[in-house]
């Protein structure tokens, strides 16, 4: 069986002791790994480290709507909460350009700088052929200030240009807040209806069921990650999205599954979010397996 986690952070500073190891026990235990940018820098990195493999690493490249502006998330943001968590920035000091401060130790908070889109410097990383897609880019209201929503909607709609452009889906990121700015996935919706014809793939879905037949309409596809192996809640949801519209994840450093709670993610922990779809679909291992790699080479475009 092969597997593969369609949205990892192995280009974070979390893996800077170990990089190499962790990528490599995903190979050796038939694992692909896509790594998704979330600032400039973590962009070049992934693609860097999609360079370093003959198979199975690639990259995406964009920028986090968290990273949009100048901000500070806290700890009720990137802990391990399940579904009220955020995907954010480790700057890859060992490549000498931090864009972000943070604390390593996971619930203590980071600041981003932001970042303004720059379309040509992410144009140049999209025509790398072991980019796949764009982002992760689009909607994050879980923590917002000021302008911010305009400076978001602004530089989402740079990265659908860009997509457009160079023909590559997106990774999406959409997160709710409290409901007093509006619904994110209402308003990505909104947004993409100016584009029909670019597709995307929305990560970490945790919105309702009548928002995923609305990405599924459209000919998105829907990620799942660790949090289904402990969160009923996803369970109905799972359940809802067709197998063949399905791409598994990990979001890793972050949201790890059973039974590996409680330690850092890695790529390689994806095998437990497909047992996991499995389960709630009442499928074999192996089919669901097969299913959701091919699911990933005809979303994104690649050969086993």
């Amino acid at each position: 069986m092969k597997y593969i986690d369609c949205h990892a952070h192995v280009n974070f500073d979390a893996y800077a002791e170990d990089r190499d190891e962790v990528i490599k026990r995903a190979l050796d235990d038939n694992t692909w790994i896509i790594n998704v940018g979330t600032q400039l820098d973590t962009a070049k990195f992934a693609v860097e480290l999609a360079e370093k493999y003959n198979e199975g690493v690639y990259a995406i490249v964009g920028l986090h709507p968290v990273h949009t502006s100048a901000s500070y998330h806290d700890e009720s943001e990137i802990g391990e909460g399940g579904k009220e968590f955020t995907p954010h920035l480790f700057s890859t000091k060992e490549k000498g350009l931090p864009l972000t401060t943070f604390s390593k130790k996971s619930g203590e908070g980071f600041t981003s700088r932001g970042e303004e889109f720059e379309m040509e410097s992410y144009r140049e990383l999209a025509k790398h052929p072991k980019v796949v897609a764009i982002g992760e880019c689009g909607l994050d209201y879980f923590h917002m200030e000021g302008d911010t929503k305009a400076i978001q909607e602004k530089a989402f709609r740079g990265q659908i240009e860009l997509a457009k452009s160079v023909g590559k889906p997106l990774m999406l990121h959409i997160r709710n807040g409290n409901g007093e700015i509006g619904n994110a996935y209402s308003d990505a919706l909104a947004i993409l209806d100016d584009y029909p014809e670019v597709i995307g793939n929305v990560h970490f879905f945790a919105g309702t069921v009548e928002d995923a037949e609305a990405f599924l309409s459209r000919g998105f596809y829907i990620s799942f990650t660790g949090v289904i192996t402990f969160a009923e809640d996803y369970e109905k949801l799972v359940r809802a999205v067709p197998l063949n519209r399905i791409l598994s994840e990990t979001d890793c450093p972050f949201v790890t599954p059973k039974p590996y709670r409680g330690k850092r993610n890695e790529p390689l922990y994806v095998q437990e979010v497909v047992k996991k779809i499995a389960e709630i679909k009442e499928e074999s291992l192996e089919i669901v397996a097969e299913k959701l790699f091919e699911n990933a080479e005809r979303f994104f475009g690649f050969k086993k």
